[in-house]
């Protein structure tokens, strides 16, 4: 029977990036919370982004007028209810919090992607977990991933034990001419120049490039995937301004726990 490939549950944008920073088996964050909270808050920008509710017009953050269905109304309302408009990095700061954060947690326990695990503290429920129950969701947002950035390394061919090894040229043969130092090989691409997309990528919706973008900013792309092309990677997330907003905040707050550590 053929394997079929995981179709995704409709997640909204901060459902999946939480999905993906999540560790499977004990619920808990696989990056510091404040980077989880930052670009949690960048992610609603970007899901309301997507659907049209919201955009950058020249340096600050407006409501376009149209009253599309979204799980973050509240954070609509916030925006369109501003009388001077902000900053994404400043909105990112506003939206960030635990509140956000547990709300969407629990809307993927309802839809039985996660499970709400609580553990009690002098008998009192102090930390929440939430392992996965479904891995089908985050299989499918891992495959749409990796086939934008060009997908898993293929394995090395291996050699038959009965087919004997293709003959290595002779260095010391008078017709093997070594190239000059200064010369570049042929088909080398000249410096500077952006390593084209891997042969077997394809062109991402504009959610998974949203997703990646996030991902990437939150330091945890390179965790899920280890062989992203990188350079695809930041093609792909270049201008995207949730993902710069979240960037420049992780920025200021690093520096800031290095001047006072602990805060």
């Amino acid at each position: 029977m053929n394997a079929e490939t995981p179709k995704a549950a409709e997640l909204n944008l901060p459902q999946a990036f939480l999905l993906l920073a999540t560790n499977d088996k004990d619920g808990k964050p696989v990056v510091p919370m404040y980077a989880l909270r930052t670009t949690l808050a960048g992610a609603i920008l970007a899901e309301l982004d997507l659907i049209g509710a919201i955009g950058l017009q020249g340096k600050l953050v407006r409501a376009t007028g149209t009253a599309p269905e979204t799980d973050f109304q509240r954070e609509l309302e916030l925006i369109r209810g501003k009388s001077r408009p902000h900053t994404p990095k400043r909105w990112v700061s506003m939206l960030e919090g635990r509140a956000e954060m547990q709300r969407v947690y629990e809307g993927m326990a309802a839809l039985g992607i996660v499970e709400h695990i609580g553990e009690k503290h002098l008998g009192l429920f102090r930390t929440v977990r939430y392992p996965e129950k479904d891995h089908a969701p985050e299989a499918a947002l891992l495959t749409k991933i990796q086939a934008a950035l060009g997908g898993a390394p293929p394995a090395p061919a291996k050699a038959d034990a009965g087919t004997p090894a293709p003959a290595t040229p002779d260095a010391t043969a008078p017709d093997a001419k070594a190239p000059d130092a200064g010369t570049p090989a042929p088909g080398t691409p000249a410096p500077g120049t952006p390593a084209p997309a891997k042969a077997d990528a394809k062109a991402p919706d504009a959610r998974t490039t949203a997703l990646i973008a996030l991902l990437q900013a939150a330091g945890l792309l390179g965790k899920l995937i280890p062989a992203a092309d990188k350079i695809r990677a930041s093609e792909l997330a270049k201008d995207y301004w949730p993902s710069r907003a979240v960037e420049v905040e992780l920025r200021v707050i690093r520096l800031a726990e290095e001047e006072e550590p602990g805060i």
